[in-house]
């Protein structure tokens, strides 16, 4: 329980707001942030989704607010903002969690399919900024971008996604520098494989999860609880002198390389190419 970690009202009396807030890594963080005190806000784009995320996050005693919103749509993303700042008072707390992903070789990615993963993740990302500044400028809050090792790893079947988590990283380090003056304070989060998460579905971790615990130095895959952990750490007043940094959570799997990766999900894709 991260109330045995932190103090139970490290975040009370903040609102966050979490983009891609209603399922898996980023609905752990919002978890942690209602744990210790914080009203938050949601969007995603699946009514289903946010309600289950609210159910979840009220069980805590947080206070909630919903929205259905595309971060690709700036104006959905503006009028989600403005509902939560009426809804919880300003944002003082913005995690760009929102992200999309595929495996697929790079010669196989549609212009399409490559566009849309930068539109969530890249572009997603700068929406959510730039509707919650002046949130942000009023409270010197700050933002937590959710990135990915393949920002700084080249992975195979994924150079969509690295394109997009390499802008994300780059992204906040210009804010940090350009915002700082505001007192706002800019930070990524790396997780590493996360146990019954979309993404691990969609990057093959059901079909050999132990392929992510060799992988991973310390032999085993993260629970949600851990990047939710880490995260409160750096939205907290404990970071209060925290930024511009990457910080990864993922039991030094990037150290390692994406060999055993490239591998498995290769084998993977030559087994479905072999069924049809």
């Amino acid at each position: 329980m991260i109330t045995e970690l932190f103090n139970a009202n490290l975040l009370k009396g903040q609102t966050a707001f979490i983009t891609g807030g209603g399922s898996g890594v980023n609905l752990a963080i919002g978890r942690a942030f209602a744990a210790l005190g914080a009203r938050i806000g949601i969007c995603g784009r699946t009514e289903e989704r946010l309600a289950s995320g609210r159910a979840t996050l009220e069980a805590l005693g947080a206070e909630v607010f919903t929205a259905v919103a595309d971060v690709r749509d700036p104006d959905a993303v503006q009028a989600a903002l403005d509902g939560c700042k009426a809804a919880l008072g300003p944002v003082s707390i913005l995690v760009c969690g929102a992200a999309g992903n595929f495996v697929a070789p790079a010669e196989a990615i549609s212009a399409k399919g490559f566009r849309t993963v930068v539109e969530i993740d890249l572009l997603g990302s700068f929406h959510a900024t730039r509707a919650a500044f002046d949130q942000l400028r009023e409270t010197k809050g700050n933002i937590l971008f959710v990135s990915g090792g393949q920002s700084f790893v080249p992975f195979a079947f994924q150079a969509h996604v690295g394109a997009a988590k390499a802008g994300i990283d780059n992204l906040m380090q210009n804010l940090a520098l350009e915002w700082g003056r505001y007192g706002i304070r800019c930070n990524s989060i790396v997780p590493g494989p996360v146990k019954d998460t979309e993404g691990m579905k969609r990057l093959g971790g059901e079909a050999e999860p132990s392929l992510w615990n060799e992988m991973t130095p310390l032999g085993r895959m993260a629970e949600q609880e851990e990047i939710g952990q880490a995260a409160a750490f750096l939205a907290s007043p404990l970071a209060s002198y925290v930024s511009g940094a990457r910080l990864c959570v993922d039991g030094g799997q990037n150290l390692t390389g994406s060999t055993l990766f490239n591998g498995a999900i290769a084998r993977e894709l030559a087994k479905a190419r072999a069924a049809e």
